[in-house]
């Protein structure tokens, strides 16, 4: 039976280079030592920021600096752990940020409550008599929206101190999956056993052209899960329950209210993005489906069926370096200095693509202020991993331009827009092999790369943020969450989504313990909403060339300057509106079209039209 690697075994080539953050682990510990310290240089001002616009710009410096310091350590720690979830070392260094974040919260919330305690109208009187607290207008104003929900300074203290046991649903979640869940092994095409774990099913096995192949692995990867679902849901109800919990401390209508405010995003909006999607998608992902049944000659399509290749005979490989060239091509359109952030990220060890036991699974891009981004994913040579490669390296392009032109308060944008830059990415790249196609079958198996992309953003995260909603408003009419509430409500989404054309089995309705983002706010719709903007602005790049590529370099630089749909308008997209999101729904439905008529004009079983 082939071995998954341990870390240790892993070629260096193949992951990050965590010396550009810390040299060694005991520069680490040195500087979280040094940031413990450095907290009562802040705490100094507590009970001085009435005293003028001097003493507040004072105080604000002297967070922003320590905040970039813990930032790099607490990424550092989180990137050990990611790498390998199964090190007691990590596990403890992760433990100790965790209490360190908690600590520093709590000490600091002063800072907030105080200057919302100031006389009506003095911040603007500060920002006015004080320039240097220009950096800091959007952090200022962005607080006073949040005076109607703030609480007393004594019981903000006591939550930010609680911050590590806020935090434990997700930290239980992804300590877990990276290091207790194991999935037996199945039986390949050959009699032999292979092995599976969360990251080779998600990466390889279901993608697999081999319908017992799929089958089987999918069959060991659902048993692996039913063996948690009864903890995943407890964590799962513990951050509902959490939400619901401070949304009525805090005086919210609603927990989505309370989580939306960060994002700056109406509620209107975010249903607008689920319920248009849901209902327009889903008449061209069921013919997809139907297309998928047909060609590959399924008597029934189940679930771990709906991303098999079209073409099994047909499947190029693509080598990390291959996709490092591609990718790079691709990109150009964005210009030299995206391109250099590209490069250096490709060829300077800004990425961990190895599989090793403990490594987390998915794929992120963390990008510490003041060095550089660091992205994750496994990587397992298909082009699906060049499509994941280029999303991730959207956000590295994004949050390296933000921090070349914003000060730390002002690199994050709203979680509304964060998704838009990574899906960019996909586009360009979907485009951009689309263009070089002369060969049919090769024209074919992009678009369902494309396709890959929308199914993705589109379906899979589309349909995490409806179960969020859905159990949102269960707790908040007090009704329990369980395991089996969590499974029915599942089922019922897929569902009602994919009709009779896919077969919601067991291992279907067990999907809602495969991702992290129901534990990070109103996340999964995001996704959808940031795709659509890529959509929308793509099209305008293709029609207008520079004047529109140098509007979207200007948003990613602006980092988190302007709200959301500001920052969506100075691109070009107007997401007040249903209009981009139906566009590129409707985009969605000629990628299929296209597919139907490349299948039928081939011979699969005559015209698919099925509709």
């Amino acid at each position: 039976m082939l071995k998954r690697l341990n870390r240790s075994e892993v070629p260096v080539e193949e992951t990050w280079n965590l010396d550009d953050l810390f040299p060694s682990p005991e520069a680490w510990e040195a500087e979280m030592a040094a940031v413990e310290a450095a907290v009562s240089g802040v705490t100094a001002f507590k009970g001085r920021l009435g005293e003028g616009p001097a003493v507040l710009l004072a105080c604000l410096e002297a967070e922003e600096a320590l905040q970039a310091r813990l930032i790099r350590v607490a990424t550092y720690a989180r990137l050990r752990l990611s790498a390998d979830g199964t090190c007691p070392a990590n596990q403890a260094a992760a433990g100790r940020v965790g209490t360190l974040m908690a600590r520093v919260g709590a000490e600091l919330s002063f800072i907030r409550s105080e200057i919302l305690e100031l006389p009506e109208g003095a911040v603007s009187q500060y920002l006015e008599a004080e320039p240097g607290l220009a950096p800091f207008r959007r952090t200022l104003e962005d607080l006073l929206e949040l005076k109607p929900h703030r609480l007393s300074a004594e019981t903000e203290a006591a939550i930010a101190a609680l911050g590590e046991v806020l935090a434990a649903p997700y930290n239980i979640y992804t300590r877990a999956k990276a290091s207790d869940m194991e999935f037996a092994p199945f039986t390949g095409p050959e009699g032999k056993p292979v092995p599976n774990s969360f990251a080779l099913y998600e990466t390889m096995y279901e993608q697999a052209p081999d319908a017992g192949v799929r089958r089987a692995a999918f069959a060991s990867f659902v048993e692996g899960l039913k063996r948690y679902q009864n903890t995943f849901a407890a964590t799962f109800a513990t951050e509902i329950q959490k939400n619901v919990a401070l949304a009525r401390l805090r005086r919210y209508p609603s927990a989505t209210h309370m989580l939306l405010h960060p994002q700056q995003v109406p509620v209107a909006t975010y249903e607008q993005v689920l319920d248009t999607i849901q209902t327009e998608l889903a008449p061209h992902m069921r013919r997809y489906a139907s297309l998928r049944r047909r060609v590959l000659g399924l008597e029934k399509l189940y679930y771990c069926d709906i991303k098999a290749p079209l073409d099994p005979d047909f499947r190029p490989g693509c080598t990390f370096e291959a996709a490092t060239d591609l990718i790079l091509e691709a990109l150009a359109v964005l210009g030299p200095e995206y391109g250099e952030i590209m490069r250096t990220a490709l060829g300077n060890r800004w990425i961990d693509r190895a599989d090793n036991v403990g490594k987390s699974t998915g794929a992120f891009c963390a990008s510490p202020y003041g060095a550089h981004a660091f992205i994750l994913l496994t990587w397992t040579g298909t082009m699906r991993c060049a499509f994941t490669l280029a999303h991730e390296l959207g956000h590295a392009g994004h949050f390296m331009l933000a921090m070349r032109n914003q000060r730390l308060p002002n690199t994050r944008p709203s979680m509304f827009f964060v998704e838009a830059p990574s899906t960019m990415n996909e586009i360009i790249l979907g485009n951009h092999l689309l263009a070089r196609c002369e060969d049919e079958r090769l024209r074919r198996w992009v678009i369902m790369q494309l396709l890959g992309t929308f199914h993705h953003n589109f379906v899979t995260h589309l349909l995490e943020g409806e179960l969020q909603r859905r159990m949102l408003a269960l707790a908040e009419a007090g009704k329990p969450i369980t395991a089996r509430v969590l499974n029915e409500a599942k089922g019922d989404i897929l569902a009602a989504f994919w009709g009779d054309t896919v077969e919601i089995d067991e291992g279907a309705r067990l999907t809602w313990m495969r991702q992290p983002h129901y534990y990070m706010g109103l996340y999964p719709y995001t996704y959808a909403a940031g795709l659509a903007a890529a959509v929308a602005i793509h099209e305008r790049m293709r029609r207008e060339g520079s004047p529109a590529v140098e509007n979207w370099l200007q948003a990613l630089k602006s980092g988190g300057t302007l709200k959301p749909m500001e920052l969506m308008r100075l691109a070009g997209v107007d997401m007040t509106t249903p209009a981009p999101i139906r566009e590129a729904v409707a985009h969605v439905g000629e990628l299929v079209d296209q597919l139907e008529a490349s299948f039928g004009a081939a011979g699969y079983g005559g015209p698919l039209s099925g509709r």
